[in-house]
């Protein structure tokens, strides 16, 4: 068992930030949905209430990657699904336990293999006491730890969790006969950095270890978890400008540099963030859970 599996996830901390996240979407206009022709087989699903969904066609069933936050958004995307195939989903594969992600599973009937990483799967399980919980009626029913070799369908699909990122049970879904990356909210371009759940364990660090990892597979089309299609190139610049701040970081820390030092140096205000609704506790930035990664290892 890895360390983070030795981690206890605090339920009232991990339901008060899925409380404050499903609010928060909620309160946002969804964009109308709209499905796109990757490559032969596969579709992108974008827009609607919660993330993009990937839309793979098998020989006899299509798999999903990732679902919405409403069952009533995902049945938008299978009534868009029936339009490609009349093939029925049999299968859905979720790259972490957020919400946005999750909670469409909950538009399938019984029986569905759900597909994701063990940590995932914990996450979820703690959901349960949150005002917006996963469907605990849908939890994984297959679960891997770091990495694993699937044929579904006839559809060649690897598995991949480097390290705790975005939380901790990221899962890259990659097709390498199509050289299709689905990276979750590991890859996002609605954002200029990457957003990192310390109450789900993730880690800065384990973010590079797994961009270093999705660059390293024999793909050309990275599809997001949120926003717009990244080239390796986007993935590479992100990397880059990330692993920069991360460098600088611990550069400056390992000169005696304080948090506020660090923040002023990025141009960052240096006053505590307040409480989000009901009292959320605010998101950590990029730049404190790197300070706070880094002092750990100096």
């Amino acid at each position: 068992m890895n360390k983070v599996n030795e981690l206890t996830l605090r339920p009232a901390i991990l339901a008060a930030f899925v409380s404050f996240a499903m609010l928060a979407a909620a309160q946002q206009p969804a964009p109308p949905l709209k499905v796109t022709k990757i490559k032969d087989n596969v579709y992108w699903a974008q827009g609607g209430v919660g993330s993009n969904d990937g839309i793979i066609v098998g020989t006899t069933g299509v798999i999903v990657v990732d679902t919405k936050t409403t069952p009533d958004s995902e049945k938008e995307v299978i009534a868009e699904i029936a339009k490609i195939t009349p093939k029925s989903v049999n299968t859905a594969i979720i790259t972490h336990s957020d919400g946005d992600h999750a909670n469409g599973l909950a538009a399938f009937p019984a029986g569905l293999t759900v597909i994701a990483q063990e940590n995932c799967k914990r996450e979820l399980e703690a959901s349960a006491g949150s005002r917006n919980p996963a469907p605990q009626d849908r939890l994984p029913t297959k679960t891997y730890n770091k990495t694993d070799k699937l044929t579904i369908d006839g559809v060649h699909i690897r598995l991949y969790h480097w390290a705790p990122a975005h939380t901790s049970g990221d899962t890259v879904v990659y097709l390498p006969d199509q050289k299709v990356v689905f990276g979750g909210d590991l890859l996002v371009t609605n954002r200029p950095d990457t957003n990192i759940h310390l109450e789900k364990n993730g880690s800065a660090a384990g973010w590079i270890e797994n961009a270093k990892g999705m660059l390293g597979l024999d793909a050309d089309t990275y599809l997001t978890g949120h926003g717009n299609m990244m080239t390796k190139a986007d993935v590479q610049k992100k990397l880059d400008l990330i692993q920069d701040k991360y460098n600088k970081i611990k550069a400056m820390v390992a000169q005696g540099k304080s948090l506020d030092d660090i923040k002023t140096s990025f141009g960052e205000p240096t006053a505590a963030p307040q409480p989000g609704p009901n009292g959320a506790p605010p998101a950590a930035t990029l730049t404190e859970i790197m300070y706070k990664e880094v002092s750990k290892k100096s």
